[in-house]
């Protein structure tokens, strides 16, 4: 088979491992370790701490710091779309685009990749695979395998992220930090308001807080900020608690997230709301309640990608796909963490994000095609 054939003969085995983030993905990791452990690579099997799933990291050429990573992750939203068309765990081929879950989010990358093995054999710099777990939740995968490379210090010079951009170059996107901060108060009658500690109240003041943080970020967008909108947003997606109209609430959440510009706008928004419930609103129920509480559970923090003026990867992509300049994007990637990392840092790959995340999910054969001239480029491309 040539390259494309392989690539579309993979995709298909890809999808049809149904990694959706809730279940195990290590039927998946092993596939893929057999096959590159085959074609030569020096592969690694990271499992996550339950282990009921895990990460890959590969290496091709030779060892040390340096060199280009590829990354993809291998989970995917679950397929309960009432309208698919056709089994999604089953890939369909249909004028020229290849339907199923993950083809376009993203499996189709890591399907090129695999196409790519013997070329990432011949290369003359190191040449990583990495496939992580539990993107589509808050990059917890990532976070431990750039942990792991971290404290190994091991230091790839490029990293390129394949989520589905059209193949167009992005050099930067905004983090997603997401929050829900619990509040234990003490029930009551309502008829005695002054002897109960109302968990909802001090939640509707914590919102209130929260509501004026947003306005101060708003006020932070950076001078050349090109994010849609240029500065941190923040918003509450859902207030809950209480019994009855006539009960005093013992229990509240309000669930909340930030989508940071800067690492500097995250540390200075969640210390805000921190010291607000620290300072002002704890003190005030413990006077009623001594046992009261606030906690903040951080649901999932994916770091940003910083746009820097000289990124070698968004260099090295532009030179071999032809892109002029580069976009930034709303949408969220493990590519800030390789950019925690040390490295030059960019994303691109085949498929629209328009088609990920619905029903009847595709990427375009074309699309994998420009992918794989991108791979076999990089990986020919001597050190």
């Amino acid at each position: 088979m040539n390259r494309l054939e392989t690539t579309i003969s993979t995709l298909s085995d890809l999808v049809a491992f149904p990694t959706v983030s809730s279940d195990s993905n290590l039927d998946l990791i092993l596939w893929m370790a057999d096959r590159i452990g085959a074609a030569g690579g020096r592969v690694r099997v990271i499992a996550s701490d339950d282990g009921t799933k895990a990460n890959l990291f590969a290496t091709f050429g030779p060892e040390g710091d340096g060199g280009v990573v590829m990354s993809g992750h291998s989970d995917v939203v679950p397929a309960e779309e009432t309208d698919w068309t056709s089994d999604p765990f089953v890939l369909r081929e249909e004028d020229g685009r290849l339907y199923g879950r993950g083809t376009c989010d993203m499996k189709g990358f890591l399907a090129c990749i695999m196409a790519c093995l013997p070329d990432l054999a011949e290369a003359t710099r190191p040449m990583h695979i990495a496939a992580t777990y539990d993107e589509e939740v808050g990059c917890l995968g990532g976070q431990q395998l750039v942990e792991v490379l971290r404290a190994e210090g091991l230091r790839p010079r490029l990293a390129l992220i394949g989520e589905p951009t059209s193949m167009r170059i992005v050099e930067g996107h905004k983090g997603c930090c997401e929050y829900s901060t619990h509040f234990h108060g003490l029930e009551g009658h309502g008829s005695q308001p002054d002897r109960g500690v109302s968990a909802v109240e001090y939640a509707a003041r914590f919102a209130s807080r929260l509501l004026e943080l947003r306005g101060d970020l708003r006020g932070r967008a950076p001078a050349n900020s090109r994010f849609d909108p240029p500065w941190t947003t923040l918003q509450i997606g859902r207030i809950e608690g209480g019994v009855a109209h006539n009960v005093i609430a013992g229990l509240a959440r309000v669930d909340w997230e930030l989508r940071p510009v800067s690492k500097d706008d995250q540390i200075r928004a969640t210390r805000t709301a921190r010291d607000y419930c620290n300072d002002v609103l704890l003190p005030a129920m413990r006077t009623v309640h001594p046992d009261a509480s606030i906690v903040t559970e951080t649901i999932g923090e994916v770091q940003g990608l910083e746009p820097v003026d000289d990124n070698e990867a968004a260099a090295l992509v532009a030179s071999l796909t032809g892109a002029n300049g580069a976009d930034v994007v709303s949408f969220g990637t493990e590519a800030g963490l390789f950019q925690s990392l040390g490295c030059d840092a960019v994303v691109c790959g085949p498929g629209d994000i328009a088609q990920a995340h619905k029903a009847n999910e595709y990427v375009e054969i074309g699309q994998l095609e420009a992918c794989l001239d991108l791979l076999t480029g990089i990986a020919r491309r001597p050190a």
